[in-house]
């Protein structure tokens, strides 16, 4: 079962959607702001991804936040992620033991597989 944490409004996360349902792949979508259990599942993408690849600070609520605000992504990036939703970078995919974040052909290729 293929688990999609996004927002519903994100093109990237209806792409995405889009996509897995074509290939007749069995998922779920996950609202990252309002259904999701961040407090779980944050430190463990940040463990397995990276916060790097979780982190989009080309997004308006980067620039939103303080300069102080910002310098926790490098001392405390799970907690920033945590209280800011929208600062994860969407699509983040969680397949069997699998995690990937966005929805680059790398990714496409990777969880759509043989169904692609």
């Amino acid at each position: 079962m293929i688990t999609l944490y996004g927002l519903k409004n994100c093109d990237t996360c209806k792409l995405a959607l889009r996509e897995i349902s074509a290939a007749g792949l069995e998922h779920r979508f996950v609202d990252i702001r309002g259904d999701a259990d961040l407090m779980t599942r944050v430190p463990l993408w940040v463990k397995l991804a990276g916060a790097k690849a979780l982190l989009n600070t080309r997004s308006t609520t980067w620039r939103g936040l303080s300069l102080q605000e910002q310098q926790l992504a490098d001392a405390e990036p799970a907690a920033l992620l945590i209280a800011n939703p929208t600062l994860v970078k969407r699509p983040v995919i969680e397949s069997g033991d699998e995690l990937y974040v966005g929805w680059s052909a790398a990714v496409r290729a990777a969880v759509l597989g043989a169904a692609a």
